[in-house]
């Protein structure tokens, strides 16, 4: 199942509008009837229509790209078409026109005489085109040129003379003649060298150049290799005769990893992320100072046999600080933050699934019950030293208080807090805090969350928290509290480049971007994956309980409160490796390497960009694909076609629109983002520029 917190209504996207031309009928009146009819906008973005009629009309149906001001009337079918191109564009931007029909209701005369019927007004619009080319660049240097025969192939270039090694005790026997003799103290790499070369000689050879290699074995440079190694394998003291081979470099990538469990498959976020090249680079070691990820929010299933040896246990620092004991679990504050089940619940764990987000074990789980996963999901943290600490602030009902907030965010970080007259402080502070949760509600009402926050950093935590799943512009608080990481939600687009999730809140305290998910009710399946033979939807599938079962399962949510635990896990990664040593500077990193979305720059919508695993860690390449990008400053994404030599021509709507060629190291299929080479052109299409050339982009 999906799930999404807070969502509302969508909010309409207004669309700047330029011509206002009148567009109307040539044919006489419509006095009796509504005639079907082509209105053509062109290259318009608004156009006026009037079409006389002498009875009532009414708009009964129109596609979503078009937006009709008048809805009905009497007389006169008069109202304005606006035109949201945009919105209609195919990710490939290959439809150089847009059709869609209006349907028009219509009665005319009166008593017996009068008549209806149903008119389908097809609208047409041209499309804005975009157009140029990619190209890899040539890197020549020099004063002249010329062409010369391809060099033969690894492997084929001529020996560069002979190499052999001596049988044991063969040079104290052999080594007689005067040229063999070497001076003392010489070892046995130079006598054979001499040996070598006076074998050689004998068989009328030129050695032009002996070198000492092994304890027995030497080097012979000389022009006739194979009668070389004739002569020398025809002494019984030689133990070996070979050519000296010519090697070449090889430009190697490392192999990405990728997780073995049951639905990993599914876990489509990780390798956006870069997540690939990133495990690699586990392997190798380095994660070693231990980090520990507080996760406040419902409290969580200690006995998910996936997150088996991930979190800080009850008695270790776990905490539940509500003290109503209508909370869900029948009692008040104490060291079991326990997400409990209660009469009815059929829902899952939210602390579940955003803890198994940062740290669900990798490989075959212990205890698994009858019937579930032997190895379920995995989390970001993989070999790193990083363990999540539960602190319960939401009850059985998905309800929290600012007061419980402020409390468990205070706590996490390693400062005392005193509940109904006890004193408590974990002897694991947080280096990050996840607060997967929030409201909109005012600055003012937010204040005790934000001073938390605020002493939380002073104390030297990171505080990572969801913008918000409100479809809208509004603050969301903890998220927009100053001092907070307000993170936002993107999803697969289709194209190299992901877009804006439309549920997550944009607003100007947004600073960075993860995977949460899609829209739920768009059915969107870019993922590839399947489920049992069906199309999976591209949500975010973690660690959860079923309750009506009392069971561990996985669950599929979608949402700010998903992306958010990205950025904590990454964070939390940055520090274990030692990239970064504080909030300060990984708050920095993460927003230099992430990846720009959308406008230029900071925005509303994607923050200073998503985050991009591998270039924060500085992982291995494990790719070396070339490609191209073109996202609007909407927050959309689009990927015309490359021909043969890197040309492409993009049909798209009325918008500002950045288009990136670049190369992808670390294999998350999005080209150009931080650490990889890339060139990055801008282009505002619209009735004025309704064509744009941007030319020849060559990434370096």
């Amino acid at each position: 199942m999906t799930h999404l917190y807070r969502a509302a209504g969508l909010v309409a996207i207004a669309l700047a509008l330029s011509a206002c031309d009148q567009l109307s009928s040539k044919s006489p009146p419509d006095s009796g009837a509504l005639q079907d009819r082509t209105l053509g906008l062109g290259l318009s973005t608004q156009q006026k229509v009037n079409v006389p009629f002498g009875g009532s009309w009414r708009v009964t149906d129109y596609p979503d790209w078009l937006k009709v001001s008048q809805q009905g009337g009497t007389g006169a079918v008069s109202f304005t078409l606006t035109a949201d191109r945009q919105q209609a564009t195919r990710v490939t931007a290959d439809q150089a026109s847009l059709s869609g029909v209006i349907k028009v209701s219509w009665t005319s005369g009166e008593g017996s005489a009068a008549q209806n019927g149903t008119a389908s007004w097809t609208v047409t619009a041209q499309q804005y085109e975009l157009t140029g080319r990619a190209a890899l660049p040539a890197q020549v240097t020099g004063t002249d040129l010329v062409t010369s025969a391809a060099r033969p192939a690894a492997g084929t270039v001529a020996p560069r003379g002979v190499i052999v090694k001596y049988r044991s005790g063969a040079l104290e026997t052999q080594a007689t003649g005067t040229s063999a003799r070497t001076a003392p103290g010489q070892g046995g790499a130079s006598r054979a060298a001499a040996l070598g070369a006076q074998r050689l000689t004998g068989a009328g050879l030129t050695v032009t150049r002996r070198a000492p290699l092994g304890e027995r074995s030497a080097a012979l440079d000389v022009r006739d290799v194979p009668a070389a190694l004739a002569a020398l394998r025809a002494d019984p003291n030689v133990e070996y005769a070979v050519p000296n081979v010519v090697l070449h470099t090889q430009a190697t990538l490392a192999q990405p990893v990728t997780p073995a469990d049951q639905f990993a498959p599914l876990q489509w976020a990780y390798p956006l992320l870069g997540y690939g090249a990133v495990w690699r680079d586990m392997e190798a070691g380095g994660y070693t100072r231990a980090i520990t990820v507080a996760v406040v929010d419902s409290g969580v299933r200690f006995d998910h046999p996936d997150l088996q040896g991930q979190l800080w246990q009850p008695g270790e620092g776990a905490l539940d600080v509500l003290t109503d004991p209508q909370n869900g679990d029948g009692d008040g504050a104490d060291t079991d933050a326990t997400d409990p089940a209660t009469p009815g619940r059929t829902g899952g764990s939210h602390g579940t699934h955003v803890s198994g987000i940062i740290a669900a074990r990798w490989g075959t789980n212990a205890g698994v019950c009858a019937g579930c996963s032997p190895s379920g999901v995995v989390g970001a943290s993989y070999k790193a030293n990083v363990k999540v600490l539960p602190v319960r602030v939401i009850d059985s009902s998905g309800d929290a208080t600012s007061e419980d907030v402020a409390l468990g965010i205070r706590y996490a970080a390693g400062l005392p807090v005193v509940i109904g007259g006890t004193t408590y402080r974990t002897a694991h502070a947080a280096q990050v805090i996840n607060l997967s949760l929030g409201g909109e509600v005012s600055a003012d009402e937010a204040r005790p969350m934000c001073e938390a926050i605020a002493d939380a950093r002073a104390a030297g935590a990171l505080v990572v928290a969801a913008a918000g799943n409100g479809y809208g512009t509004a603050p969301y608080y903890p998220a927009a509290c100053e001092g907070a990481v307000s993170v936002a939600s993107v999803t697969l687009s289709g194209a190299s480049a992901p877009m804006h999730s439309p549920f997550s809140n944009a607003y100007p305290q947004v600073q960075l971007a993860a995977p949460g998910g899609a829209d739920p009710y768009s059915g969107a399946k870019f993922n590839g994956g399947t489920f049992n033979g069906a199309a999976f939807p591209d949500v975010i599938l973690s660690t959860s309980w079923d309750y009506s079962k009392n069971v561990p399962n996985y669950e599929a949510e979608v949402g700010t409160s998903q992306a958010s635990p990205q950025v904590a896990a990454l964070a939390a990664l940055m520090l274990s490796k030692g990239v970064t040593t504080g909030a300060d500077d990984t708050l920095t990193r993460l927003r230099e390497t992430a990846t720009d979305l959308g406008a230029a720059g900071r925005d509303n919508l994607f923050g200073f960009g998503m985050i991009n695993a591998a270039a924060a860690l500085n992982a291995p390449a494990v790719s070396n694909a070339f490609g191209l990008r073109v996202q609007s400053s909407r927050g959309l994404s689009f990927q015309p076609k490359l021909d043969s030599t890197g040309a492409f021509r993009a049909y798209l709507g009325d918008g500002t629109y950045r288009v990136t060629a670049g190369t992808d190291a670390n294999g998350n299929g999005v080209y150009g983002e931080s650490g990889e080479t890339r060139d990055e052109r801008s282009a505002a299409l619209g009735e004025a520029t309704p064509k744009v050339e941007l030319g020849t982009l060559i990434p370096r």
